[in-house]
């Protein structure tokens, strides 16, 4: 048994308030779970005792959408949508998704995983313990696998990975016809989820990607193999796909610029949480705000995550997105938190992590701050001590 004593514990305890515990202790098995939380003075003997000091402790942070893996980088959009270009514009004329599908299939499987390793080991300096990785940069057989294994590959750094199949992102240069591409998106399903490569499967519903229909064959093929399933919906026009996922037991639905109130109830009903990308929403200068609100009032769980990607959240700090989802989105920092804590979790269909109490994961962040919201109210620096991951600091 492993004790940590003498740190302000943030438990997250409950659905709501920060569940703080001055002078706290945490108590962690051989497993790597937690047996133990609260005061430091009535803490149960353990093998090893590390002194907190007074410092703060979180729950590990979660960062539950990434597209992690791929080549290249699209660093010219930045300086196009500076003059004028939209997300849309740039991707009708060739950019977006498909040139970063142009890079990540000219890549090895080692260049991939050097370059996503790298990107991972940022997300892990700043308290990431577990990480969604989408493949979706492919949209070819080999490729999609390709990524996948390396997302899975990932986890040797010491983080636990969830991959989640995203080959309906983006119609492939080579086929003009989008029903019959959807249609090789579900024929590959089943080998990758034999070969342990799939844990959800996303789909990005849009004007400039794929229609109601031709996702709702993406999450059948899903559900014949068990697999939850989760959307890209409502960033750019509101093209009914909460409802769509929601009816599917959605996971999650991710960015919701455009939700409708239909949309929210649907989400509200299934118990899908929203999940929402501050640093998308920053890059491309939206100014539609997600419906936080009323998400709020209806009761959908919301989570935050860095979105990391090339082109429209080329960000690695998950500290920045609380700053950003309070900031721009109006979350409080106790809102912030909790969605890249417990909510980020829930959205991976993860309930054993999130919190600070007995029975949960032994995941957890020693901050040099006194209070949690500390952690969103400051942006520029990173007030990480330790991380503990399954119990064992610093990594596996």
């Amino acid at each position: 048994m492993r004790l940590w004593r003498g740190g302000r514990l943030a438990t997250l305890a409950g659905d709501s308030g920060w569940g703080l515990i001055d002078d706290g202790a945490l108590l962690a098995d051989d497993a790597g779970l937690l047996r133990w939380v609260g005061p430091s003075a009535e803490a149960p003997a353990a093998d090893e005792v590390t002194e907190l000091h007074g410092a703060l402790v979180t729950p590990g942070l979660v960062d539950c959408h990434t597209h992690l893996v791929y080549g290249g980088d699209r660093a010219g959009e930045f300086e196009q949508r500076l003059h004028g270009a939209s997300y849309a514009d740039i991707a009708r004329a060739g950019g977006g998704i498909k040139s970063t599908v142009a890079a990540t299939r000219a890549a090895s499987e080692a260049e991939l995983l050097a370059a996503a390793s790298k990107r991972a080991r940022a997300l892990i300096g700043e308290g990431v313990t577990t990480l969604e990785i989408k493949s979706g940069y492919g949209l070819d057989a080999a490729t999609e696998a390709r990524m996948l294994r390396v997302a899975r590959a990932i986890a040797g750094l010491g983080v636990d990975v969830r991959t989640t199949y995203l080959a309906a992102h983006a119609l492939p240069p080579e086929c003009g016809d989008a029903d019959a591409y959807v249609e090789a998106v579900c024929r590959w399903l089943p080998e990758l989820h034999a070969a342990g490569l799939v844990d959800a499967v996303d789909a990005f519903c849009e004007h400039i990607a794929f229609s109601p229909a031709q996702v709702a064959r993406v999450f059948d093929a899903a559900r014949r193999l068990g697999l939850p399933v989760k959307l890209h919906a409502e960033q750019l026009s509101d093209q009914g796909g909460a409802q769509l996922a929601a009816g599917y037991g959605a996971l999650s639905c991710d960015h919701l610029e455009y939700l409708s109130p239909a949309g929210i109830q649907a989400m509200a009903a299934a118990g899908t949480v929203a999940v929402l990308l501050p640093g998308a929403f920053y890059a491309l200068r939206e100014t539609r705000l997600p419906p936080m609100t009323a998400l709020r009032e209806a009761g959908v769980p919301m989570a935050i995550a860095t979105d990391h990607n090339p082109g429209s959240s080329p960000t690695l700090s998950p500290l920045l997105m609380l700053n950003m989802a309070c900031v721009l989105f109006r979350l409080t920092p106790e809102e912030a938190l909790r969605g890249l804590t417990v909510n980020g979790a829930r959205a991976l269909g993860l309930r054993d992590r999130g919190r600070l109490v007995a029975g949960q994961r032994a995941d957890f962040c020693v901050w040099d701050g006194g209070h949690p919201r500390e952690l969103a109210a400051c942006f520029g620096h990173n007030p990480l001590i330790a991380r503990v991951f399954k119990g064992r600091t610093g990594g596996a």
